[in-house]
């Protein structure tokens, strides 16, 4: 187990961090009058929930040393897939225990596909729902990304999560990590995760006060990938309306910052499932205010998302047109179509036309 899911365990049992060293095991770091019997039924007595005992011997055996070379620093900045370079505009999760949802969900139109092993699972039917997300990974080829949602990895199910990831056959391309407010957070699910042949993109979810505070110590995360808007419990932490004017304040607080580290933010879906207009009207607002894609929460939602957020004819062939007002004006402030445009115009044409022509 990764050193910080050890600290997690030793931080239940009220012991400091200072009495663990990367090669201690529980049993010395001041434990040694308990057998992992008798951990197992304190560690259920405080956290109320079962864990195992081959899970507690698990987090107390160290990894074996080696010495970092060039490769374990490359992997914790680099994904195995550069999701940066590849649209994704329309995300859709569907529940881990709903296998006969998962062709649909991969297959809708969405450019990321996630299983969900947190919201959506009751807690009795976690570990059912991690056996059972296995297979949303065994289709030999999907038309999207496909990824999981995992619960917080600082709970006890997070842990699990991660030790059941950490042995899925086939992995998932991105790794959602909820409830996020420390770049800490980030760190323990890469530690645990990557390997010398496979980094998932790892994505927060920012849904709470707090992380809005916290913003640029968790940006600055190496192996931060993106973040999404976790609407539904901000607006419940908070206690406004989930309606866009409520939200637009951390909406853009959530794209400044994420613009700042160089990483992309996609918004909250629209939870009504009966009004495309209000879906295609949001997607529209989110498009504007800096998103680069939204989530979904139907089959049908992914169509319209990807259609507001792909760049129209007329979107293309105005950047076109500016960058080749700003050719001949080299550089200079010009006009294109009676509308005066300068450097900023200049730069955004060339990323629009850089992403149509890539």
């Amino acid at each position: 187990m990764n050193r910080d899911l050890r600290i997690l365990l030793l931080d239940e049992l009220k012991l400091p961090e200072a009495q663990l060293t990367e090669t201690t095991s529980l049993e010395k770091a001041g434990l040694d009058s308990l057998a992992t019997v008798e951990l197992s039924v304190l560690l259920q007595d405080r956290l109320g929930v079962t864990i195992t005992e081959s899970e507690i011997e698990s987090a107390a055996t160290p990894p074996p040393a080696r010495p970092p070379g060039r490769a374990e620093a490359q992997r914790k900045v680099s994904p195995t897939v550069d999701i940066k370079n590849h649209p994704m505009r329309a995300w859709i999760i569907t529940p881990g225990l709903r296998a006969g949802r998962f062709e649909a969900a991969q297959t809708c139109g969405a450019d990321v596909a996630l299983v969900d092993l947190e919201d959506s699972v009751a807690p009795a039917d976690k570990q059912a729902a991690r056996i059972s997300a296995q297979r949303f990974f065994d289709r030999p080829a999907t038309p999207c990304t496909l990824g999981l949602r995992m619960n917080s990895p600082t709970t006890l199910d997070g842990v699990r999560d991660l030790a059941a990831l950490a042995t899925y056959p086939r992995k998932p391309t991105v790794v959602i990590v909820p409830k996020v407010e420390s770049a800490r957070d980030i760190e323990i699910v890469a530690g645990v995760l990557d390997t010398d042949t496979h980094t998932p993109g790892i994505w927060a979810l920012i849904e709470t006060p707090r992380a809005f505070e916290r913003l640029p110590a968790i940006l600055s995360a190496p192996r931060l990938g993106g973040v999404i808007f976790g609407s539904a419990d901000y607006a419940a932490a908070v206690g406004c309306a989930l309606d866009w004017d409520s939200l637009l304040y951390a909406r853009s607080a959530l794209v400044n910052s994420a613009t700042a580290a160089g990483i992309p933010a996609i918004d909250a879906p629209v939870f009504d499932l009966n009004d495309p207009d209000a879906l295609r009207r949001e997607a529209e607002q989110s498009k504007q205010l800096g998103f680069h894609g939204k989530g979904a929460v139907h089959p049908r939602q992914a169509r319209v998302i990807r259609e507001v957020f792909a760049p129209s004819k007329e979107e293309i062939d105005q950047a076109r047109a500016i960058l080749a007002a700003g050719q001949a004006s080299r550089s200079g402030i010009t006009s294109v179509g009676g509308r005066m445009v300068g450097a900023p115009f200049f730069a955004k044409a060339k990323a629009l036309v850089s992403e149509v022509d890539r």
